[in-house]
């Protein structure tokens, strides 16, 4: 039986990327917690961690990483089957993995929910979603939400709905860049407003609009969803906004829609352990429902548009 005091050792100084760091965490010496690593790694004849800044599992410790965050939650339903849950015992931590503007839409109060019903402490992990998914093999988190269809082995793939996408521009800036209409040839100048550079929704929308990519053309960089709405809002640019984040603002006439048939829809999925423990199937079961209730009306929305493009795995 693997020892349990080397397992917390080598996963706390995976979670936090540094010895030190895990030294302070678990109030034990560095040198005790290289110790128990060594110890562990030599009961599985195998090296667990890449030894550098940050210190990174390698694939047999993304194997035993997930193992212990297993242990974890199957420890927290002996409290509960026992009715042992003392105040040490309240929450369970659970790290997940959500793309920013699932975040700043439906997931804000999906988040909400979740804490009000079930006992975790939620780490939420953000990245674009075609890189959540990394996040769940490498065993940093439980579930993820991600727009890969197929899951990796030993995971599944829950289908949650779809998120339509709005091309967006203040008035003023549609009459100066656009005036016939966002066309392939003003969108070259035109400069456009994306999260980060993994961003690829925007290709994907232009080359879904014109049917060839356009690779040159300004871009201005605004790593988060807020950020990024500012940014076409006072004129900077124009760009890919998530429709529950434009439809007032097109109500409003603060912005407009520069392709009003064109929306762009992006199909997300849960990815989830195939072998969950009981709280996070749990956790795996309210998301999903939450999720497909909140995205059931962008998911008619997509289906009635018949001109919105669905796209599979983009960057975004």
């Amino acid at each position: 039986m693997l020892d349990r005091f080397q397992l917390e050792a080598f996963a706390t100084v995976a979670e936090y990327g540094s010895f030190e760091q895990a030294a302070n965490a678990l109030h034990i010496t560095r040198g005790a917690v290289s110790q128990r690593i060594k110890a562990l790694e030599e009961a599985l004849s195998t090296v667990l961690l890449v030894r550098e800044r940050p210190a990174l599992p390698t694939a047999a410790g993304e194997v035993v990483l997930r193992h212990v965050k297993a242990l974890r939650l199957l420890e927290h339903d002996v409290y509960v089957s026992l009715k042992l849950r003392t105040s040490g015992h309240e929450r369970t931590p659970i790290a997940i993995a959500v793309n920013s503007d699932s975040l700043a839409t439906w997931f804000d109060r999906c988040s909400e929910a979740l804490l009000q019903q079930l006992p975790v402490a939620l780490e939420i992990n953000v990245d674009d979603q075609d890189h959540t998914r990394h996040m769940l093999t490498r065993g940093d988190v439980t579930g993820c939400i991600s727009t890969e269809s197929r899951p990796s082995q030993g995971f599944n793939a829950i289908s949650l709905g779809s998120m339509m996408y709005r091309c967006a521009a203040t008035p003023a800036f549609a009459q100066r860049y656009f005036p016939r209409g966002l066309t392939s040839h003003d969108a070259k100048s035109a400069p456009a407003v994306l999260f980060n550079r993994k961003d690829s929704l925007h290709d994907t929308f232009l080359k879904s609009m014109f049917g060839v990519e356009l690779k040159q053309f300004p871009r201005h960089y605004f790593p988060s969803p807020s950020a990024l709405l500012n940014a076409i809002r006072s004129g900077n640019g124009y760009g890919l906004v998530p429709a529950q984040q434009a439809e007032e603002l097109f109500a409003s006439g603060q912005l407009v829609d520069l392709a009003p048939q064109e929306g762009l829809c992006i199909p997300l999925f849960w990815h989830h352990w195939q072998q969950e423990p009981p709280l996070a199937r749990q956790v795996t079961e309210f998301v999903v429902e939450f999720a497909r209730a909140e995205l059931g009306q962008t998911g008619r929305q997509c289906a009635a548009a018949g001109d919105a493009k669905e796209v599979g795995a983009v960057t975004i």
